[in-house]
């Protein structure tokens, strides 16, 4: 997973991408911002559409960090139910 700051339209938003192994785009979102909620909006339609994945590669940002370890715990807390 990556994001970037990409001028569109006139007007700077992130592009948050997934990527197969390969380098393959498999999902992406536009977002305003950069933040717990864009990353939160990202990895959960990613999810939904592409199934839950073995592995996520993300940069130092902590909204990413924060966000995973939210939707990692959300599974811990469903598999003991």
């Amino acid at each position: 997973m990556d994001e970037t700051y990409i001028k569109l339209k006139g007007r700077w938003v992130f592009l948050y991408r997934a990527v197969d192994k390969y380098g393959a785009t498999i999902d992406f979102l536009i977002y305003n911002k950069r933040d717990t909620q864009a990353a939160k909006n990202f990895f959960r339609k990613a999810i939904i559409e592409n199934g839950k994945p073995e592995k996520i590669n993300v940069d130092k940002s902590g909204a990413n960090k924060a966000e995973l370890d939210a939707i990692n715990q959300e599974y811990l807390d469903t598999e003991q139910i």
